[in-house]
C-alpha cells in the first residue's frame, strides 16, 4: 500500500505530510502563494480531515518561482565557481552613483543594502547633507546595471528624480555596508 498525500493546514502555510512512516517528507507552501492553488481541489484549505490520494502523484507547478527570485543563489553559485576557477578572468565593475529627489527618510538605504545584497554587489550606501544617496557598487558588470535599473526607481515610497554614474576605482570592501552621512 502506498503513502497517502495528506494536507496539513497551518497558520502561514500549508503543508503536505507524503508519509506517516519514520521518515516524514514535508512539502511547504506559503499561503501568500494559495491563490496559485486555485482549480486544484486538493489544494483547499479546510477543517474537514484531509483526503488521501494514491502514492503516485504529481505536484502541479504552480509555484511562482522564477529564475528572478533564483538569481541570488545562481549569483552565488557561479561567484563561488569563479573564485575555484583560475583560468577564468576576474571581470568586475565598479562605479559611484548619487540618487537624487525624495530619497531620505523612506528606507532608500536599506532597500539599497537589500537588492545589492540580492545581486552579490559589495560596496556601500550613505546619506548626503544635501538630500542625496550615494553609493558605490561594485561586482559582475551585469549586476551593476540591474542595481543602476533598480536605483532608478527605487523603493514604493521614494521619488527618484536623477541618477549620476560615475566610473570608480574605490576599494568596496568586503560586502555592502552603510556609512555615515557626509
Amino acid at each position: 500500500m502506498g503513502s497517502p498525500l495528506t494536507l496539513i493546514n497551518h497558520p502561514t502555510s500549508i503543508k503536505f505530510l507524503i508519509s506517516r512512516e519514520s521518515n516524514n517528507l514535508y512539502f511547504h507552501i506559503p499561503k501568500k502563494w494559495s491563490q496559485f492553488a486555485t482549480g486544484f481541489p486538493f489544494l483547499s484549505y479546510s477543517n474537514s480531515p484531509p483526503p488521501t490520494l494514491c502514492s503516485r502523484f504529481s505536484l502541479p507547478s504552480f509555484l511562482p518561482l522564477s529564475f528572478h527570485s533564483l538569481r541570488p543563489f545562481f549569483t552565488s553559485m557561479a561567484t563561488s565557481q569563479a573564485a575555484t576557477d583560475s583560468s577564468q578572468p576576474s571581470q568586475s565593475k565598479t562605479v559611484r552613483v548619487v540618487i537624487k529627489g525624495r530619497v531620505q527618510g523612506v528606507f532608500y538605504r536599506n532597500w539599497t543594502i537589500e537588492n545589492a545584497t540580492q545581486l552579490g554587489l559589495k560596496g556601500w550606501v550613505r546619506n548626503r547633507r544635501d538630500g542625496s544617496v550615494e553609493a558605490l557598487f561594485s561586482g559582475y558588470p551585469e549586476s551593476v546595471q540591474e542595481m543602476e535599473k533598480r536605483c532608478r526607481r527605487g523603493p514604493q515610497a521614494a521619488m527618484v528624480t536623477g541618477l549620476e554614474v560615475f566610473p570608480s576605482s574605490d576599494d568596496p570592501g568586503n560586502g555592502f555596508v552603510r556609512k555615515q552621512t557626509v
